[in-house]
């Protein structure tokens, strides 16, 4: 997670991969914490992320508590600081990344090569082991230095993943519109979901049901 509004689209990409199966190492940059206590007032702590962590899944779209039963047991948590983290060398095994929401600062220091905290040299080390680097950007309007970074993003193998909810799947809460946009996410990284009804063609002029 990176520092840019949409904390509920990466709680709900968490809850699907462990619904899933998988096991999850989170890295939860500065900026981030503090866009998660703007969203939700859940203060992300390195001494108490388990407690918070499933305080914050939890919630649903609209910061209701109570909607979601998490468990959290295939979750590990690293500090954004700690440079000497499992992801921080390509010996680490792991499928690949997703940055969920990725602001256009992180943008930047990943297309840079920055590595100035885990998130940017975990990113770093996953496009340079060629696995999959899904990048969620949230931000809108993108400027051109912006959008140079995708592109190079795109360039060194990464899947540009702007956060554009469609209204074709026939949303009614705000959590179907986050869920569409965590489904893609998931699409990309090949991990399989029942998050959003998919497009199956039109029958009768209305989407066909999947």
């Amino acid at each position: 997670m990176s520092g840019a509004s949409g904390t509920p689209y990466a709680a709900a990409v968490l809850r699907a991969l462990l619904a899933a199966g998988e096991s999850v190492d989170l890295v939860v940059s500065r900026a981030s914490r503090l866009t998660l206590l703007d969203e939700t007032g859940i203060s992300f702590r390195d001494g108490h992320w388990r407690e918070d962590l499933r305080a914050w899944l939890a919630l649903g779209a609209d910061g209701k508590p109570g909607t979601f039963d998490v468990p959290v047991d295939a979750v590990r948590h690293w500090s954004a600081g700690d440079l000497a983290a499992g992801p921080s060398s390509g010996s680490y095994p792991s499928k690949g990344m997703l940055i969920v929401p990725a602001s256009t600062a992180c943008v930047a220091g990943v297309a840079l090569g920055l590595s100035k905290d885990l998130l940017q040299r975990a990113a770093s080390v996953v496009l340079k082991e060629r696995r999959r680097l899904v990048v969620a950007v949230r931000e809108t309007p993108l400027n051109g230095q912006t959008l140079r970074h995708l592109v190079t993003l795109d360039d060194a193998g990464a899947t540009v993943l702007p956060a554009s909810p469609a209204f074709y799947a026939g949303a009614t809460h705000i959590q179907d519109l986050v869920d569409f946009v965590a489904g893609r996410v998931l699409d990309a990284a090949g991990v399989g979901h029942t998050l959003y009804r998919r497009w199956e063609g039109e029958l009768g002029g209305a989407p066909r049901p999947a």
